[in-house]
């Protein structure tokens, strides 16, 4: 068990750049971002003394989302970083496909995909069976792909 803000900062605190570019995706709003970050920080301060040493991330991402969900939340569009697609155009189609997928499919994604947890871990996270986490994984990236495909096969024949 740990209780002092000196260990509090080693262990949570190297991850809040990692929980506000979460939080972003999330969320468009960039202070609203910043706003569910500092009450994660918060919430994982005051249950800080109850925490047990391990997986530090789950813990705190666990605690971001059940902050967004608590607040009544919707998630607007989730911006994606990728290196594949090559024009704006790419980028703009994708983050429209993501924000047609139902809530639980882009938390998915956007933990495993772009945070790079693994299933068992978003399973904690998101207090799930880790069988629900992998078909909802499979779920958002058919999704994703159907979505895509018809943009695909247009660009791919005007070449």
């Amino acid at each position: 068990m740990f209780s002092s803000q000196a260990e509090f900062e080693r262990i949570a605190m190297p991850e809040s750049a990692r929980l506000l570019r979460f939080a972003r995706r999330l969320t468009k709003n960039a202070p609203g971002a910043e706003d569910l970050v500092q009450e994660t920080l918060l919430k994982a301060w005051r249950s800080f003394h109850r925490f047990r040493e391990g997986n530090t991330r789950a813990w705190l991402y666990r605690i971001l989302l059940n902050a967004f969900y608590e607040q009544g939340r919707k998630i607007q569009a989730i911006p994606i970083r990728s290196t594949a697609p090559n024009t704006t155009l790419e980028k703009l189609e994708i983050n429209q496909a993501l924000e047609l997928l139902p809530l639980e499919q882009r938390a998915v994604l956007l933990l495993g995909v772009v945070e790079g947890f693994t299933c068992r871990e978003m399973s904690e996270i998101l207090a799930v069976p880790i069988g629900t986490v992998m078909s909802r994984l499979s779920r958002a990236r058919q999704s994703l792909r159907e979505k895509l495909a018809p943009v695909r096969s247009v660009a791919g024949s005007k070449g």
